[in-house]
């Protein structure tokens, strides 16, 4: 028995949604870099010189993560058969493994000025965060609206640059009444910290599904009972889900039937698999039938 997902169009239509919102959070991010660069350079702030640093190294992985979601888009055909899904993914994982590198640099710039922090110009910091703020978060609320782990990814690094901007914000507000600079690296260590412990979360998810690792371990469980609870089936094996990219999974499986089944069993075995298979929306189906005394020609090999 094979089947397909028939909701084609709908899932095409998704996944252009996020290339358009990651479009838009590589727009945005690209034009606040130069921003923060010509901002670091005329305040004199080496904090928002490295977060311009850092946020250029974000434009870029955007960039590539956008480029990679919608070759996604792409039909199946004979090298890619089961489409461009997985490319999703690809984007998903370069994007983890770059934030985890840019938050331990930014660990490494932050600490040693514990020990030898710099005044800034205050009032550029002020207006430079409050704009920070709105163009970052605006990004990060565009890319809330997606549930793919490539945009869940990509709304971490938005979401890190907008705590980072909480953070001279406050810094620069604390700086017009009392010099303490050293704020500025404690805050930044801090939010980073926490950034870089769901990056990482996110990230062994991301690699875990990329090496094709079951992606519900309950639900496999769940489905094993379903179909073994089907009166014309006694056994099944070969039984696998993946996932194509974090949301489009694919499951195959080989189910020994009882005794002498009629083609009508057959049928009507069919039917209530396909029914019972629905609520879990595969995008990729294949449910193979073996009769109770023939060998499984996998296992012949």
């Amino acid at each position: 028995m094979h089947s397909h997902d028939h909701s084609y169009s709908h899932s095409r239509g998704r996944s252009s949604d996020a290339s358009k919102r990651i479009g838009w959070a590589f727009f945005l991010n690209v034009v606040f870099t130069i921003i923060e660069f010509i901002g670091g350079w005329l305040t004199n702030s080496t904090a928002i010189m490295a977060d311009a640093v850092h946020d250029l190294g974000d434009s870029l992985s955007i960039g590539t993560s956008w480029g990679l979601n919608k070759l996604s888009d792409k039909d199946a055909n004979r090298t890619f058969s089961y489409g461009y899904k997985r490319f999703s993914l690809l984007g998903a994982l370069i994007n983890g493994v770059v934030l985890t590198v840019g938050s331990i640099w930014i660990l490494f710039e932050a600490i040693p000025r514990l020990a030898d922090p710099v005044m800034p110009q205050v009032e550029g910091m002020l207006l430079l965060s409050i704009f920070g703020m709105a163009v970052n978060g605006f990004a990060a609320y565009k890319l809330s609206e997606g549930n793919s782990l490539n945009e869940r990814v990509l709304n971490w690094h938005l979401l890190e640059d907008v705590l980072g901007w909480v953070a001279v914000f406050i810094v620069s507000i604390v700086l017009m009444f009392k010099p303490w600079a050293i704020l500025d690296p404690i805050l930044s260590i801090g939010f980073t910290l926490f950034i870089l412990f769901n990056v990482i979360r996110n990230l062994k998810q991301t690699l875990m599904l990329f090496l094709q690792a079951t992606p519900d371990k309950e639900q496999l469980e769940d489905i094993r009972d379903e179909l073994l609870s089907n009166k014309h089936v006694s056994d099944l094996h070969h039984f696998h889900i993946w996932s194509l990219d974090g949301e489009r999974n694919v499951m195959t499986v080989h189910l020994v039937l009882k005794g002498e089944v009629s083609v009508e069993h057959i049928q009507s075995l069919k039917e209530s698999i396909q029914s019972s298979l629905a609520k879990y929306h595969f995008e990729h189906t294949t449910v193979e039938l073996e009769f109770a005394d023939e060998q499984c020609r996998d296992e012949m090999k």
